[in-house]
């Protein structure tokens, strides 16, 4: 079995290995998008923070060595890349993976690639291994092996350059042949190939057969050839245009994968195939037209072709598959004719060019992100026999201003319009039965269960609502007040992420149930209150948070928060990506954090840990200050007697850690882990150097020193040489040299001396 290995960032949790691949790959830059569907979950089911990885390996076991099929199970999107620069602007709308339902892009169509390709390397390098490959008989530097009982010939592997003529037939031991294949593999990687002739005898031109001749600018096959194999040409960026002939009935898997220099292709009106990718990345291809005899596109056909700007989809075809069009930035129209049933997932994701897009009576469902990103799209007509919209389907379509649900649909999914920051108007027919949006809402409402489902930044909540549900406002970035009625009962899972226009919000007392991560991203919120009279939550001691009255945990924080002393549990993101955030104190009746707490908090600068009983800090892959990318000092409590599992993992930028144990507290594992201890500087108390340095994970720490407690204090130093402050940073004398000081008025405690020398702590 062949496997697809990298090299990550840590994971988010519900996630499978995600990134984007760094690394020359098969001769180009190469970017990856990894996800294994299956293992989404809450919380972190949505919009995907990737990080930078390296792709590194092919692993293989066992004994069976070979290609796998186009029916893999396992699927991957390679895009090539121009620079690393263009593989962060891939990902600048998909920011972190709270935020949406499952990315759409990231789907397990895509994520066959990642083995294909890597195999089909593997193979080569396999068979480098041994002496050569088999042959028969080798004219005019070509290879053949001979069929001795049909007297065909087939050009086998081997190292071509230059002009290659292949002849009708060829002789050998004065038997005379004809040439009727061109075998797998034949010019694979023949980067120095730049033509071939093929001959009117040949039938068929076996898989993988030009693969990665890059040097090929033009082939003519002629109308012999019945059968044209997977991935026959792909990588021949150099191709530019490519005739193929009446003979051929399908284009199949890969056939033209990543030909970038490929910028016309004349498909004839007997081929009634396109198959899976058969043209994927081919970025120079400006248009294309299908007959009306193609009955069948497949998944991902013509994805990233980039410069395609139109596209004309004969009514032969009656579904557009998965990721069919996506990243085809360049499609200004498509015209989506009344054959077509069904728009699968991401068949349009991120055709940021296309303006406006009529969907026909005929369809009846619109998958997941189909036009997800379509950043540029102003106009949707959702025909009238839609029943069925699927997750995120036109998440980030930032120009839609309206749209109207109309009277067919019976199922919408999560975040179908997050994102749509113009989005002022939201209509359901009048005849819906499933739906509605009552009172001029501007708000998508499941009738029977009175629950919002998809808002907009123009939503009112109506008094009739009992339920805002998951993903509602996910998004809605100028949303700047909402008033949550009494009638409220339930606020689901990501209802309100990143609604970072909200300053304040207010839970009514008939609210029972928050989910997780409601609030996650609102960094604009200053102010978080719980109606007194509600009985399952509170915002005591005016802390701007929000607590779970009876089990003492705190769901939602803000920037704001002061963690009261009664809270036992910091619960799951309750921080998680509150960008105005500076500094924390946890305070000493806390026993467990939960995971991704204070994730992405990027402007936390420090943190004060007095949690003396606290026996869970997150995990190993849901670590508690992950993403705080200026977290800079933490102070650990003196009555702290043990540091948990992974406590502080990933806090990679401290430069300063302040314990202020006499004995070095229990470390457990990974407690420290990713912390630079080479260059963060490590005070203990007076007399506990010795203690740290032999304790386990502390001795790790290559600068450890007494704490005096000086280093906290800011000093407004004046124009004289000599000069003592309070432990308040207040100046309290000052002389020209340091018998010139007088103290005599001072009452006795410590003070600090500031001299041409440094700083030191004085006793009065």
């Amino acid at each position: 079995m062949c496997t697809f290995a990298m090299q990550t960032a840590p994971q988010k949790p519900g996630h499978g290995q995600s990134g984007w691949a760094g690394r020359h790959f098969f001769g180009k830059r190469l970017s990856a998008l990894i996800l294994d569907e299956q293992k989404l979950s809450p919380p972190f089911a949505g919009r995907q923070q990737i990080q930078t990885s390296t792709l590194f390996c092919i692993q293989t076991s066992g004994q069976d060595v070979t290609r796998p099929t186009k029916k893999s199970g396992i699927m991957a999107l390679l895009i090539p890349l121009k620079n690393e620069k263009s593989a962060h602007a891939e990902t600048s709308a998909m920011r972190h993976p709270a935020s949406r339902p499952a990315p759409p892009f990231l789907t397990p169509i895509l994520l066959k690639r990642a083995i294909i390709r890597p195999a089909l390397l593997l193979i080569l390098l396999l068979s480098s291994t041994f002496s050569a490959f088999a042959y028969d008989c080798t004219v005019d530097g070509v290879y053949y092996n001979l069929n001795t009982t049909d007297k065909t010939a087939s050009v086998i592997k081997g190292s071509y350059s230059g002009d290659i003529v292949i002849p009708e037939t060829i002789t050998n031991n004065d038997i005379t042949y004809s040439v009727t294949s061109i075998g797998e593999y034949a010019f694979m990687d023949c980067i120095g190939l730049t033509s071939i002739t093929i001959p009117n005898s040949v039938a068929d031109i076996g898989r993988v057969a030009f693969f990665g001749c890059t040097g090929l600018t033009s082939v003519s096959i002629p109308n012999s050839v019945t059968s044209i194999g997977d991935s026959a040409f792909e990588g021949c960026s150099g191709l530019t245009s490519v005739t193929i002939p009446n003979s051929v009935t399908s284009i199949d898997f890969s056939t033209f994968y990543d030909c970038s220099g490929l910028t016309s292709v004349t498909i004839p009106s007997s081929v009634t195939t396109i198959g899976e990718y058969a043209f994927f990345s081919c970025t120079g291809l400006t248009s294309v037209s299908i007959p009306n005899s193609v009955t069948s596109i497949g998944d991902g056909a013509f994805t990233n072709c980039s410069s395609l700007t139109s596209v004309s989809i004969p009514n032969s075809v009656t579904s557009i598959g998965r990721s069919t069009f996506s990243l085809c930035f360049g499609l200004t129209s498509v015209i989506i004719p009344s054959s077509i049933t069904s728009i699968g997932k991401n068949a349009f994701f991120r055709c940021s060019s296309l303006t406006s897009v009529i969907i026909p009576n005929s369809v009846l469902s619109i998958g997941e992100g189909a036009f997800f990103l379509c950043t540029g799209l102003t106009s949707v007509t959702i025909g009238n026999s839609v029943s069925t919209i699927g997750d995120s389907a036109f998440d980030s379509c930032k120009e839609l201003t309206s749209i109207v649900i109309p009277s067919s649909v019976t199922s919408i999914g999560r975040g179908v319009f997050a994102d749509c920051e113009k989005l002022v108007h939201i209509v359901v027919a009048s005849d819906n039965m499933t739906y509605d949006s009552r009172g001029d809402c501007n708000a998508i409402i499941a009738s029977s269960q009175n629950e919002l489902i998809s808002a907009c930044n123009n939503t009112i909540i109506p008094n009739s609502v009992t339920s805002i549900g998951e993903s509602a406002f996910t998004y809605c970035t100028k949303l700047t007040s909402i008033l949550i009625p009494n009638s409220v009962v339930k606020i689901g899972d990501r209802a309100f992420v990143s609604c970072n226009g909200l300053t304040s919000i207010i839970i009514p007392k008939s609210v029972t149930s928050i989910g997780n991560y409601a609030f996650d991203g609102c960094s604009g919120l200053t102010s978080v209150v719980v109606d007194k009279d509600n009985g399952r939550y509170d915002s005591r001691d005016n802390c701007n948070a929000i607590i779970e009255t009876y089990t003492n945990k705190l769901v939602v924080g803000c920037k704001n928060t002061i963690i009261p002393n009664s809270v036992t549990t910091i619960g799951d993101g309750a921080f998680s990506r509150c960008f105005g955030l500076t500094s924390i104190t946890i305070p000493n009746s806390v026993t467990s954090i939960g995971g991704w707490a204070f994730y992405g908090c990027t402007k936390l600068s420090s943190v004060t840990f007095n949690a003396e009983k606290c026996t869970e800090m997150g995990s190993n892959d849901y670590s508690v200050f992950y993403a705080c990318t200026n977290l800079t000092t933490l102070t650990i409590g003196d009555k702290v007697t043990i540091i948990p599992d992974y406590a502080f993992r990933y806090c990679s930028k401290l430069t300063k850690l302040v314990s202020l144990a006499v004995e070095p507290p229990i470390c457990g594992e990974g407690a420290f882990e990713k912390v630079d201890k080479t260059t963060c500087q490590l005070l203990v108390p007076e007399g506990s150097v010795n203690k740290y340095k032999v304790a386990d994970q502390w001795k790790e720490f290559v600068y450890i020193s007494e704490y005096d407690g000086v280093d906290d204090v800011s000093v407004d130093t004046q124009n004289a040489l000599y000069e003592v402050y309070n432990l308040q940073g207040v100046r309290v004398g000052s002389g020209m040299r340091e018998a010139e000081v007088t103290t005599d008025a001072l009452p006795h405690g410590v003070y600090i001396l500031v001299s041409p020398q440094g700083r030191k702590k004085i006793q009065i």
